[in-house]
């Protein structure tokens, strides 16, 4: 009983093999471990858990408008439009070209567009922002303000746009108008003289062409 801990670590770590005598002393403060190296466990399992973040930390994925040649504006409002989307609408640039975006706006409750998910794609002139977006629907939909090429009647993005409105803006105001067409200003005459004819029919028809063509889109 008189072996001081220096000896006692000694004696661990020449004769770990034999549990009889490894096992003689078990409260040493800083266990030999199998190689004869001296470390806390405590330690060891940090130094352990640190690697295996560094290993499984995946690689920052390379920011595509870093290195555009993009206005600090459009940049601006493409980093707002994917960190805070509006409710019910996603646009993302493309890859190849970041003043064009992928647009999908979901059909507003209580409308004739309701369960439906329609695509639009959405431009950028060189002269943005003093001259408004260029955006067209890509999905089929009966509405007086929209025609059979997906172009959209709204006065936004004609004679009332002002540099001061967004990308955000045009989109918020699209998905207003599928809330409550006006077909006292159309661009599908057809439409807009079934709207005023037969509103009810017309509604129908509206979400006859949502099942048909803007389900799963």
């Amino acid at each position: 009983h008189g072996i001081k801990p220096w000896k006692q670590t000694r004696v661990r770590a020449y004769n770990s093999e034999h549990p009889s005598i490894s096992t003689a002393y078990p409260r040493t403060l800083f266990p030999i471990s199998a190689d004869g190296s001296c470390a806390s466990p405590a330690r060891n399992l940090k130094h352990l858990r640190r690697r295996a973040h560094r290993r499984e930390k995946p690689a920052p994925r390379p920011d595509p408008m870093a290195n555009s040649n993009l206005p600090r504006r459009i940049i601006k409002e493409t980093q707002r439009l994917l960190s805070e989307p509006a409710p019910g609408i996603s646009a993302s640039p493309s890859e190849e070209n970041m003043r064009y975006f992928n647009v999908m706006i979901l059909g507003p409750a209580q409308s004739p567009y309701e369960g439906g998910v329609f695509k639009l794609e959405l431009f950028l002139p060189e002269e943005y922002p003093m001259a408004a977006p260029k955006v067209r629907f890509l999905t089929k939909i009966y509405h007086p303000n929209i025609d059979k090429l997906g172009r959209i009647c709204l006065d936004i993005l004609k004679d009332k746009w002002s540099p001061a409105l967004q990308i955000r803006t045009v989109l918020l105001s699209i998905q207003a108008l599928l809330s409550a067409p006006n077909p006292d200003d159309p661009l599908s005459d057809n439409i807009a003289k079934h709207w005023k004819s037969n509103e009810a029919e017309a509604v129908e028809t509206a979400k006859e062409w949502t099942r048909l063509y803007a389900s799963g889109a």
